[in-house]
């Protein structure tokens, strides 16, 4: 079986790939999604390899949450000529 783990590096994401790998006996693919956190993302890489992932993506979605959700965000709260 092969699974696919949104995978952020911290505890939870952790216990749950071990738990997929030692109960399920998966094969653990792991990504991380880049939306402009502050984020090592090279150790996250390295942490789920070590703790047994198959491969891990990261995904550049910068761009994306920002036109798709922060700009709206922003917009919905947005003050036009001091009003």
């Amino acid at each position: 079986m092969r699974v696919v783990l949104a995978y952020s590096g911290g505890l939870d994401t952790s216990v749950i790939l071990a738990l997929l790998k030692e109960r399920l006996k998966a094969e653990v693919i792991t990504v991380t999604v880049d939306v402009g956190q502050k984020e090592d993302f090279d150790a996250i890489a390295a942490k789920a390899e070590k703790l047994g992932a198959v491969k891990h993506y990261i995904f550049n979605a910068k761009e994306e949450f920002a036109r798709n959700y922060v700009f709206k965000a922003v917009k919905a709260n947005a003050l036009y000529e001091g009003k």
